[in-house]
Order: C-alpha cells, then sequence, then structure tokens
C-alpha cells in the first residue's frame, strides 16, 4: 500500500497538554492542518494560538497537577466538540537541579508535573473515549531521560521513567477501546534550545547525534499523527524513539576526534 499523504483527522478531537508553545503547539498545529479540532491547555493564556490555515486551537486554563482541574478539563472539551478521540499528554518539563540538596517541595511538583498530571489526564479521557465507539488514542510524550540519565535530572528522570511504565500498564488495563502509546523523544530544537543546549542553539550538539541535527518540533508531531492514526491500528503499549538513533557512544567520540577508526 503506498501511503503519500499524512492521515486525516476530518471530524476527529484531539486534546494536547501543554499545547501553546514549542513541542506541543507544533503537535496541536499537526492535527489542526490534518482537519482535527484541537483543545490545548495552559497554567495562562499564550499571546497567539496553535493554527492553521484559518483554524486555530481553543484553550482551556488549567494547572493538570490537579486532579479536578484535569478531570474538568477533558469534559471541557466534550461539551465544547461532543467527543474527544486522542489525548496528547505533553505537558512537563523540569530545570536541572542537583539531587543531593533539591528540596522535597522540587521533586513533589516534577513528578505531579511529569507522571501524576498525564495519569490524571488519561484517566478521564479513557472515562469518555471508551464510552463511545471507535474508542480512542492517548499518546504520553516521554524523554530519553527514561532510559538515559544525565546529571541534574534525577526527579525528572525517575518521573519520565515512571511514564514509560505508566504507558505500558494503561495499554494492558484499556485495549481494545483505548490504545496507549509512548514518544521517547531526544534533543529537540526549541525556541529555548539556546539556554538548554548553549548560545548556538545546539549546533554544536548536533554531533552527537546519528541523524546528524536535533529533532525538530514537528518531528514529534509527526509521531503523533501516526500513533493517533489508524495506520497505527495494532500498535498498543509501544515506545516510539524519535530520538535520531540516540547519542554516539564517549568511546566513538574520543577515538573521531583522536583520528582513529571507530
Amino acid at each position: 500500500m503506498h501511503i503519500d499523504t499524512p492521515p486525516a483527522f476530518t471530524g476527529r478531537v484531539v486534546l494536547v497538554t501543554g499545547g501553546t508553545k514549542g513541542i506541543g503547539a507544533a503537535i496541536a498545529g499537526a492535527f489542526l492542518g490534518a482537519g482535527a479540532d484541537v483543545v490545548v491547555c495552559g497554567r495562562t493564556a499564550p499571546d497567539s494560538l496553535p493554527s492553521a490555515g484559518d483554524r486555530e486551537a481553543v484553550f482551556v486554563a488549567t494547572d493538570v497537577r490537579d486532579p479536578a482541574a484535569a478531570a474538568s478539563l477533558v469534559d471541557t472539551a466534550v461539551e465544547r466538540f461532543g467527543r474527544l478521540d486522542v489525548l496528547v499528554n505533553n505537558a512537563g518539563g523540569s530545570p536541572d537541579a542537583d539531587a543531593a540538596t533539591v528540596s522535597p517541595r522540587f521533586v513533589e511538583k516534577v513528578v505531579a508535573l511529569n507522571l501524576l498530571a498525564p495519569f490524571y489526564v488519561a484517566q478521564a479521557a479513557n472515562r469518555v473515549m471508551r464510552a463511545r465507539d471507535g474508542g480512542g488514542s492517548i499518546i504520553n510524550i516521554g524523554s530519553v531521560s527514561a532510559h538515559d540519565p544525565q546529571p541534574g535530572t534525577a526527579a525528572y528522570t525517575a518521573a519520565k521513567a515512571g511514564l514509560l511504565a505508566l504507558t505500558k500498564a494503561l495499554a494492558l488495563e484499556w485495549a481494545p477501546s483505548v490504545r496507549v502509546n509512548h514518544i521517547t523523544t531526544g534533543l529537540v530544537r526549541t525556541p529555548s534550545a539556546a539556554s538548554v543546549y548553549g548560545a548556538d542553539g545546539g549546533a554544536s550538539v548536533a554531533g552527537l547525534v546519528p541523524m546528524g541535527r536535533m529533532a525538530v518540533p514537528e518531528d514529534v508531531a509527526r509521531a503523533c499523527l501516526f500513533l493517533a492514526s489508524e495506520l497505527s491500528g495494532y500498535v498498543n503499549g509501544a515506545d516510539l524513539a524519535v530520538h535520531g538513533g540516540g547519542e554516539f557512544p564517549a568511546r566513538y567520540l574520543a577515538a573521531k576526534a583522536a583520528g582513529e577508526p571507530g
């Protein structure tokens, strides 16, 4: 079967948490471009909303770390559009912190945003999706940190590892009505990349990636289109790596710098 066009989502309703900027905005824009009605959320209203052509996402102010607010978010999407077909749990992140001195409150906030919040929103979405013919699809946006921890990310790494395990557990419980999958993201070039990856916005970091470049948000968005579509109708509990092949091992980079064979 030859496929040369992206999946169509006309008549479908998609909810993207943290969908007002960066990766989340690209995901929302991709679904809008594919014909879906899209709801995005964040704690504060953005200056502009994701759009495609003359179509724009609907914004709902929500702190998804609050279980009641997470449930209300899903209810609001259904009240507005009459259904919910896809949930993308994208909200997350954390600044680096020293595990030896970080406060308990910091750890609680990081775990709440990156693990508990996706659980709360998924639980509410599952309730709605499984009640209608066709079910739905839930996609959790994770991080390579879940597989390969970096210094300064202990709480974040633990939460993202938990999100991956949660994905697999929910996939077992909620199929076949609702499929639950996970995307492992690696280095992604976003507007905030300069502060995270260096003054060059990550250009020097790209040499660490086998594909020769950092990902752009649209790479993650296209993976979401696949996992939400009928093209992946038998894909459940999967971890789709969107990281360009990961990172070269330190010994390979050292040998390359020394001019030795890889």
